[in-house]
């Protein structure tokens, strides 16, 4: 290893050279192009966002996958028209950032003519970040909102024992003169990656995130293995909201019985389902004067008076916003051992990404 790559704790690559290297590798492994451009795109959009659990460092994960056919390279999509504002997507074990963008086409279609759009996803894999897809109907003057269901991590409500996931849900709506306002969150006080995370950096958790095996709490990262919902048993009752959508909707496993991200053989298709809503806000309210409000809204909750005069109050989705336009410029942060693995895959593949920073902090 070159020297100044140890004595680094931290590398800044170019966003637009990591999406690039991203989207190479995949299409070398007979990856569909279009497949490829979206995995690379919400990758690295979910890592700009400062989302850092859901962003690159799971390329090398998503390319074992790939490779043990976990996930199919060249789906056949199925689309099913249910109804003028419904339909059913069989995502064909795809990549999930894929199907999740096949499926939103297909939603802000069914809006544009129905007024809204609704359609499930069966038959799919991770799909990372839940602001993607949202992020996209938003885009396009529409309320966005995106669900998935995950492997079971959140410990039952009096129970010993997991069943139900982390099971995100995201909201997502334009507003006049700065990015949309989104709303992406677990169900659990923390998602499963960032423990992973902790482990690696030999970081504690926050208290009350998650327990170990028997069920007692602690800031171990090494020793959680369950996870605690947000609100005690409010978040474990949207959490199966979000399994009867993406579960019992699409006839999909459902809780214990979906294969694990990482525990299960990693060829062993995961059969996931996502549910996506794109509802058109000019059958409701003219576009501009919505926009223009949820400024105004956003605006005077900012401007409320502060606790702490050195800390902003924020509404959801201004840590990210606030990410985006640094990272940006300065480029996506990993750490030495992300980076190691980007690096096996540039050597394996014969793709570079090209110049990073080195920083000691």
């Amino acid at each position: 290893m070159k020297t100044k790559e140890m004595k680094a704790r931290r590398i800044n690559i170019p966003a637009q050279a990591i999406e690039s290297f991203i989207r190479d590798v995949l299409v070398m492994e007979k990856v569909v192009s279009s497949a490829a451009g979206y995995v690379a795109r919400g990758l690295v959009n979910t890592s700009l966002r400062g989302v850092d659990s859901h962003g690159i460092r799971l390329f090398p994960h998503y390319l074992r996958a790939l490779k043990a056919r976990r996930i199919n390279p060249r789906p056949k999509y199925k689309f099913t028209k249910t109804s003028p504002s419904t339909g059913v997507l069989d995502a064909d074990h795809a990549f999930g950032h894929a199907a999740g963008m096949e499926a939103v086409r297909r939603a802000i279609e069914l809006a544009r003519s129905a007024g809204s759009g609704h359609v499930s996803v069966k038959n799919s894999s991770h799909f990372g970040a839940a602001a993607f897809y949202a992020l996209e109907i938003a885009k396009r003057d529409m309320i966005g909102m995106s669900f998935t269901h995950a492997d079971s991590l959140m410990l039952t409500h009096n129970g010993k024992e997991p069943f139900l996931g982390t099971n995100p849900l995201c909201f997502a709506a334009p507003c006049e003169g700065e990015g949309p306002f989104c709303l992406d969150m677990a169900t659990t006080m923390l998602n499963f990656n960032k423990v992973i995370q902790s482990r690696e950096r030999k970081l504690d958790l926050p208290p009350g995130t998650g327990t170990d095996k028997d069920g007692n709490v602690t800031t171990d990262a090494g020793r959680v293995t369950n996870l605690l919902p947000i609100g005690q048993y409010k978040g474990f009752g949207l959490s199966l909201m979000i399994e009867i959508l993406c579960s019992v909707l699409t006839g999909m496993p459902y809780g214990k019985k979906i294969t694990s991200m990482y525990k299960d053989p990693i060829e062993k298709r995961r059969r996931l389902g996502h549910f996506f809503s794109a509802i058109r806000i000019d059958c409701f309210e003219d576009v501009g004067t919505f926009k223009k409000r949820l400024r105004q809204l956003l605006t005077d909750i900012r401007n409320e008076p502060r606790k702490c005069k050195d800390t902003a109050v924020q509404v959801a989705g201004d840590p990210e916003k606030a990410s985006f336009r640094e990272r940006s410029v300065k480029g996506i942060p990993v750490s030495l051992p992300e980076w190691e693995a980007l690096v096996k895959i540039q050597k394996e593949y014969g793709v570079s990404i090209g110049k990073v920073k080195y920083a000691k902090t």
